[in-house]
């Protein structure tokens, strides 16, 4: 495609800045809150992940779609994110099995600008937070998108669950597995259910709302909490559902937004973060073992430190080391952990796989 046929296309953030690019795929507008990804690899798993559901992704490796995309890379079954800003969109790609990420995301109708100095953008959204933003193509009418920018809600208190979550419950793995799972779903990516099935649970996915009286028909040995979009606050039934679970004494393991369901459930208090964590390595130290981990994260939203410390019951397992923000919990006399990054990765690291190994080891002890 000739750099000279694509329409200019303004980045408009909600306080009135602009950055100024060419369009790469549709015409139109695309809100969202803004949010980079330091991420030098994986971009079909980012745009692809629930998590990022509502947001414009800032990529601030200088090439997007050099190696194109594999349909067994994707963490779920269509684009997530609600636009892409890149600076050198990459037509061609250099995997004889792959085929075009230009390609794939026209079909799923992704507005893609780049040509963007996607490092000022970086820079001004460490410095000025996390914010709500439109990408266009629609020059002429800046002023009318600029006012309605001004009424898109904002992620702070925005639930966003029940947008990514399936609709009906659905059964994965092998049917004679030796424990059972039940996962609740707030956006899960497809790697999280790949490792579960790896380490020899059989699953059943049910949707973000389902009570935990319809759950335990099925009788589980444990059960996990997802990742997922949106402020964990409004998703008071998943709350309750797994305060049930710790009630119970049942095996319980959270990932990043399940993470955070288990502290509100149990008075430890979120918020939003000042512009969140997002990318491939970030470094965590584990408390338990001394020992350092490069870590997968993506949340906008944290555990309060604080809290977690004033809680008896809890102690906090993982540390962020660029921040000090709470990157893990567990509970000191029930069966429940939580970690707010990804061990499952894709796209990332793989210290963190041991995880998945505790989980099994707690299911295997409340059975004895």
């Amino acid at each position: 495609m000739s750099y000279k046929k694509r329409k200019k296309a303004i980045l408009l953030l909600a306080d009135g800045t602009r950055f100024y690019g060419k369009s790469v795929i549709g015409s139109g507008s695309s809100f969202g809150e803004i949010c980079f990804n330091t991420g030098m690899t994986g971009y079909q798993e980012i745009f692809t992940d629930p998590s990022y559901h509502g947001q414009l992704m800032v990529t601030t490796n200088s090439h997007i779609g050099n190696y194109g995309i594999l349909n067994k890379e994707a963490q779920s079954k269509k684009v997530k994110i609600s636009g892409l800003i890149c600076k050198n969109f990459s037509y061609e790609f250099s995997r004889p099995s792959a085929s075009s990420l230009y390609e794939y995301l026209k079909v799923n109708q992704i507005i893609t600008i780049s040509d963007i100095d996607t490092r000022a953008v970086v820079n001004y959204i460490r410095e000025n937070g996390a914010m709500n933003a439109v990408i266009t193509t629609l020059i002429e009418s800046i002023e009318k998108i600029e006012e309605e920018l001004k009424d898109f809600p904002k992620m702070e208190g925005l639930e966003l669950a029940s947008k990514v979550s399936t609709r009906k419950s659905y059964l994965i793995g092998n049917p004679e597995s030796k424990y059972k799972v039940a996962v609740i779903d707030l956006g899960i990516k497809q790697n999280i259910l790949n490792n579960l099935i790896n380490k020899g649970f059989y699953i059943n996915v049910y949707p973000y709302d389902t009570e935990f009286s319809e759950i335990q028909k099925w009788n589980p040995d444990g059960y996990f909490i997802s990742n997922g979009p949106g402020d964990p606050e409004p998703l008071t039934v998943v709350q309750k559902l797994a305060k049930s679970v710790i009630d119970n004494d049942i095996p319980l393991f959270g990932i990043c937004l399940g993470h955070q369901i288990i502290a509100l459930a149990n008075g430890i208090k979120t918020y939003k973060m000042f512009n969140g964590h997002r990318g491939i390595n970030h470094p965590v130290i584990n408390l338990i073992t001394g020992k350092g981990e490069i870590t997968s994260q993506n949340h906008g939203f944290a555990v309060d430190k604080d809290s977690a410390e004033s809680n008896p019951d809890f102690l906090i397992s993982h540390l962020h080391l660029n921040d000090d923000s709470v990157a893990g919990l567990q509970m000191k006399n029930k069966n429940c952990f939580s970690v707010q990054y990804h061990p499952e990765a894709g796209p990332g690291p793989n210290d963190t796989l041991y995880l998945f190994d505790q989980f099994y080891d707690n299911i295997t002890k409340s059975k004895k």
